[in-house]
């Protein structure tokens, strides 16, 4: 079980590379890919850290020689067990390292364009939905401006139907000050004429009783008196 564990995590990381070289292709920044660069491998599998840490103290050959004699150590001393589990693990590797190797790469493009496709439906309906939101608020501030200027409307209204009140006010108040000064006028005139009447008919009376009073005598009297008061004017003229 150690052995093909081991063959099938040795196996399972080159195809990870391809898969992650192959997603790092895409250009939307909203998915999670790995570097552009990843680190570098060697085997397949091993960093290049792990050969590194070697060379200040073995040299070039000392990983190799490390992981050789390390590998003979576990078979020899049966830790590594080379059973038939082993090599169908072993045969399995193989398999999966081709599989990778040969499909991996049209594999990772196809998932990258299905992935992208999805990505694509999701952004030109999230876009949609963003320009329904917008214009459903542009319709919104619309309507809020067209409510304004129904209430301003109604507001001209108000004050129209006041000012046609405030007119017919006026005109009625008009009516009723020329009906009231016909009234008046009528009442002055009748006094006017009742005090013209009284007057004449007075004065009728007084120069009727007056006449009367007097005399033929006084009558002859009074006029040659004004004659010679004419002649007396008439000799002081000259």
């Amino acid at each position: 079980m150690l052995s093909r564990a081991a063959l099938l995590a040795a196996a399972k990381k080159p195809a990870g590379l391809v898969l992650a070289r192959g997603s790092a292709s895409s250009t939307d920044s909203n998915r999670p890919v790995r570097a552009e660069h990843p680190g570098k491998v060697r085997l397949g599998f091993l960093p290049e850290e792990w050969f590194t840490f070697f060379y200040n103290k073995t040299g070039v050959t000392g990983p190799y020689v490390f992981g050789a004699g390390m590998l003979t150590y576990l078979c020899s001393k049966e830790i590594y067990v080379m059973e038939h589990e082993y090599y169908n693990g072993l045969s399995l590797a193989i398999m999966v390292i081709y599989a990778v190797k040969k499909f991996g790469p049209a594999v990772a493009a196809y998932c990258d364009k299905e992935i992208d496709r999805v990505e694509g439906e999701w952004k030109a309906d999230r876009e949609n939905n963003i320009q329904q939101l917008a214009q459903a608020i542009e319709d919104e501030k619309k309507e809020q401006w067209r409510a304004e200027g129904q209430t301003l409307l109604m507001q001209a209204k108000k004050e129209n139907v006041a000012l046609q009140l405030e007119a017919a006010y006026r005109e009625r108040a008009m009516t009723v000050y020329r009906e009231v000064k016909k009234r008046l006028d009528y009442q002055v005139e009748r006094q006017n004429v009742d005090r013209r009447i009284s007057q004449k008919h007075m004065v009728d009376w007084i120069v009727k009783n007056v006449v009367k009073s007097i005399t033929p005598e006084q009558e002859k009297e009074t006029l040659s008196r004004c004659i010679a008061d004419l002649g007396a004017i008439a000799a002081r003229s000259k």
